[in-house]
């Protein structure tokens, strides 16, 4: 039976967090509030909780989910390498809504799924989200709806869709923008490449732009492209 708590009730919020941050250390999933849509969540280290990520919303193993950091530090210890050019990138667009993809590091023992080797990493722009994750570590998040179904902007939505499957729901009330984060690809940037460029996978709450006021002639010329990532991360609206 899963249980639902009004973080914005004082009464509620101690409970609810303490309950969230249990569930995750049993390997049970949580929907949790972020600055883009609502997110579900699992331990990333726990193989196990992954899956049971995936199967709640109806997703393989094809579809790895992107992980929510706390900081910039956190990001330093899961990707293999952090260009310049990605550190100034973090320093203007977090906390928000700035996913971004790069090697991971090889001696990490976590199994998100396909991932050929990458990561999605982003720090969330939302006061609960990041206390969560001051507490866990980094979470595997994917947003708390069922494959094919509307990304949740509230708690009680994501609830209808997924049910028991979650321990733990954590109402923020509304999601504050409701869009979903940009996606960028940054792993030819890492180990010397002959052509090292950013690629826009998915545009999204940060425009080019703005992307392109940081990175200059790094971001590709025609820099969007659809589906340029073997994943189903770049569909996915809550990363």
């Amino acid at each position: 039976m899963s249980s639902l708590y009004d973080c914005r009730d004082e009464a509620q919020l101690l409970p609810g967090m303490r309950h969230a941050r249990q569930a995750i250390g049993r390997g049970e999933l949580v929907v949790l509030p972020t600055d883009t849509v609502y997110g579900i969540a699992a331990d990333a280290f726990n193989a196990r909780a992954v899956q049971g990520l995936l199967e709640a919303k109806g997703r393989g193993r094809q579809s790895p989910p992107p992980v929510l950091v706390a900081g910039s530090t956190t990001l330093r210890a899961l990707v293999a390498e952090l260009p310049e050019a990605v550190e100034r990138l973090v320093e203007s667009f977090w906390p928000g809504g700035l996913t971004i993809v790069l090697p991971s590091q090889p001696s990490l023992s976590w199994d998100l799924g396909d991932t050929n080797g990458t990561v999605a990493v982003r720090m969330p722009d939302n006061r609960l989200a990041l206390e969560l994750l001051e507490d866990t570590g980094p979470l595997a998040v994917s947003s708390a709806n069922l494959t094919g179904k509307a990304a949740a902007i509230m708690a009680a939505d994501a609830q209808a869709m997924l049910g028991d499957s979650v321990s733990v729901y954590l109402d923020g009330g509304p999601s504050r923008t409701g869009i979903a984060s940009t996606i960028i690809d940054a792993t030819r940037l890492v180990g010397g490449q002959d052509d090292p460029r950013v690629t826009v996978l998915r545009e999204g709450a940060v425009g080019l732009a703005a992307l392109r006021s940081v990175l200059g002639d790094l971001l590709e010329p025609d820099p969007v492209r659809e589906g340029a990532r073997e994943t189903a991360v770049a569909e996915d609206p809550h990363a």
